[in-house]
């Protein structure tokens, strides 16, 4: 695992001896010597994770956070703070400024290079989420990568798995101003539960009864339904073997008995913070794709999803010698529509026209806006008389009801012409097969509209 670290301290001998351990590592390594130029470099390169020394003249490493934390391009990217301070005071500002971690000098090397790939894992998963969310900005989807100003917009859900009755109340007490936290005793029917309810942590406790906590932590990881969420470790001071190996195993983060409460909860923020902003992320790319594939107006599938898709039924059809039926509908005099009463009129009647249609296929069947007035609907393991019958009754349907305009005692006959064909010897590709379907909604058209014609075998 290769990436970018930026070490920041005042004191070169202790920048040369981080820069050796990471590079022995193959990192490659950015120094700066001040607080300036590292927001400086941060600001104008790519940086996987940042190693800052607290103790600098005339910007310390709190203010440096801070100022990389405020700033859209650069507070995504992991701090984890190197120092000589040791106080749970320190490490609670530091956490509060939005650090990621702390290492105390003298380093040792084993948890730097565990915490350093642990936090380039997580960014390498950010940045692949910001990268695709960035598209939903640029087709006007509300910002993806706007932070929370620090408050948490509902009551965060945490999982405590804690063998120790009074362990579990002194952190339910701890965390009870910002979560709502369900304690467990059993470590597989906390797995069990936590893939079934949504949390936004799981704080597993190292001091469980005849279970190895990192076995709980792996098969958290190891689970589609629960691999999200975070996981904070609680462990003895010194452990740095359990440490090292949660961190390897995919553990978020850890801190050490005894619990510092502002500590607690600080860090439980941090990770509730960070989960929730992947998750918007994740939000943001599925509605990416959801727009991609997706009539704005009316809802159905666009003619993107349909090219795709219809190979892929029509490749399936003839693998599995299997009929597959196309229905091509066309809105009789919509022109009409248009021209007499506005487009906002013409978009209720397609939008209404999109709804029949739904009421009308059924759940194998795909129905898709195919452009302007024009509508196609692809009916896997369908025979051609059953094809002519769902189409027969989808005309039936547009016909038998007035399209009611929205805000108006107006209602419009609105009819529709189409055709149908259905894969056949001679039929080689599915863009023949539309050719066939959409001959058939010509000739429907010239025989006086508002009827099914069926394309020649």
């Amino acid at each position: 695992m290769t990436a970018r670290i930026l070490v920041v301290d005042d004191i070169p001998a202790n920048v040369k001896l981080l820069e050796a351990r990471l590079i022995a590592e193959y990192f490659d390594v950015l120094t700066a010597d001040n607080g300036r130029d590292a927001l400086d470099i941060c600001d104008r390169t790519q940086v996987d994770v940042i190693l800052l020394d607290i103790m600098m003249p005339d910007m310390d490493g709190f203010e440096v956070c801070e100022r990389l934390k405020a700033n859209p391009r650069t507070a995504h990217i992991p701090v984890v703070m190197v120092t000589a301070l040791d106080q749970p005071s320190d490490r609670v500002r530091g956490l509060k400024a939005g650090a990621d971690d702390f290492l105390t000098k003298p380093v040792n090397d084993l948890q730097l290079i565990s915490r350093v790939k642990s936090l380039v894992r997580l960014k390498t998963l950010s940045d692949e989420l910001r990268i695709r969310a960035d598209t939903a900005q640029s087709i006007g989807i509300d910002d993806p990568l706007r932070l929370s100003d620090g408050r948490l917009e509902e009551t965060a859900q945490v999982l405590l798995v804690d063998s120790r009755g009074s362990s579990q109340e002194r952190i339910i007490k701890t965390l009870k101003p910002i979560a709502s936290v369900t304690a467990m005793s059993d470590p597989q029917a906390a797995v069990f539960d936590a893939a079934e309810n949504a949390y936004d942590l799981v704080i597993v406790n190292g001091n469980l009864d005849d279970y190895d906590p990192l076995r709980l932590c792996s098969q958290l990881r190891s689970l589609e339904r629960t691999r999200i969420i975070p996981i904070l470790l609680i462990t003895e001071l010194g452990d740095e073997q359990m440490i090292v190996r949660a961190l390897d195993l995919g553990v978020n983060d850890y801190i050490v008995r005894p619990l510092d409460p502002n500590e607690l909860v600080a860090r439980t923020l941090t990770q509730i913070r960070r989960k929730r902003f992947n998750d918007r992320l994740r939000h943001s790319v599925t509605q990416t794709i959801e727009l991609a594939v997706t009539d704005g107006l009316t809802g159905l599938h666009n003619r993107r999803y349909l090219d795709s898709h219809l190979k892929m039924l029509f490749t399936r059809a003839q693998a599995r010698g299997k009929p597959l039926s196309v229905c091509i509908t066309d809105i009789d005099r919509f022109k009409q529509v248009n021209d007499t009463y506005g487009h906002d009129a013409g978009d209720e009647v397609l939008k209404e026209f999109a709804m029949r249609i739904r009421s009308t296929v059924r759940g194998a069947d795909l129905a898709c806006r195919y452009g302007g007035e024009e509508f196609v609907v692809v009916m896997p393991d369908t025979s051609p008389d059953v094809a002519a019958h769902v189409a027969e009754r989808l005309r039936a349907i547009i016909e038998s009801k007035p399209f009611q305009l929205k805000g108006t005692d107006m209602a419009l006959e609105i009819t529709a012409s189409m055709g149908i064909a259905t894969a056949s010897r001679g039929v080689d590709t599915p863009e023949q097969l539309l050719k066939k379907a959409d001959l058939a909604l010509y000739q429907a058209k010239r025989d006086g509209r508002n009827r099914v014609v069926a394309a020649a075998a």
